[in-house]
């Protein structure tokens, strides 16, 4: 945890049974997206404790976008784990996968169970060429068009530090609750090896993956939501 408070991120807590799932969105992201929005509907129609948040800098939570680091969103998810009184299902998106990953392996008593939408871990090294980098570093940050918004997606040299120094697919990942892993087979942001070389490094004995043809990097289609729903229902 860091040493400063921070505010508490904006969120929607839907309550009903158990356990808990919380929705980590990816990178830049909000909880408006259509499959956390998607799961607030189920779990709302079958009594399940549900909460999708913003991180800070993002959506409705306050702060600097470019001041904020993969450790401080961490820290905004297990914030809001303090919001339930028994270890939640966490579904994290991209970078969101990478977040519910670290907290699941250095906080096991949280977690139920983790389900990765193309998760990302470790993006920060895989996902940025040297030029990158070394922009980052000299102008403390890039920027890249993006295929979701007219305007372009930042990466800052605090971000990526952070990310750098958080990094966990080298080696065996200490994760044993149930892990579900989705990814479509078309995601242009995060190739779909890495979910198998995730599937590899993981230490659990019952981690499963599904790969969906077509699926785009959102895998916000009707039947990738049914597929997510499907999912969150059987790890329970």
């Amino acid at each position: 945890m860091t040493d400063t408070p921070r505010p508490t991120p904006a969120h929607h807590l839907t309550i009903g049974k158990g356990p808990p799932v919380l929705f980590l969105p990816g990178y830049a992201s909000d909880m408006a997206g259509s499959k956390a929005l998607a799961l607030e509907a189920w779990a709302q129609a079958v009594g399940r404790t549900f909460l999708r948040f913003d991180y800070a800098g993002c959506g409705a939570s306050a702060g600097d976008f470019e001041e904020q680091t993969l450790t401080g969103w961490r820290d905004d998810a297990l914030a809001m784990l303090d919001l339930f009184s028994e270890p939640a299902i966490l579904v994290g998106s991209s970078m969101g996968g990478w977040i519910a990953l670290m907290i699941a392996r250095d906080h096991p008593e949280l977690v139920a169970g983790l389900i990765g939408i193309a998760p990302a871990p470790d993006f920060t090294d895989w996902g940025f060429s040297t030029d990158e980098k070394m922009a980052m570093l000299q102008n403390g940050r890039i920027e890249r068009a993006s295929p979701y918004s007219d305007q372009p997606t930042v990466y800052t040299a605090r971000f990526w530090q952070s990310g750098e120094a958080s990094r966990m697919t080298a080696g065996t990942i200490a994760v044993d609750c149930p892990v579900r892993l989705i990814h479509g087979l078309n995601d242009g942001d995060v190739p779909s090896e890495r979910t198998m070389h995730l599937l590899r490094q993981l230490r659990s004995a019952d981690v499963q993956a599904s790969f969906v043809k077509g699926g785009d990097h959102r895998l916000s289609r009707d039947g990738d939501i049914a597929l997510l729903i499907r999912t969150v229902e059987g790890i329970a």
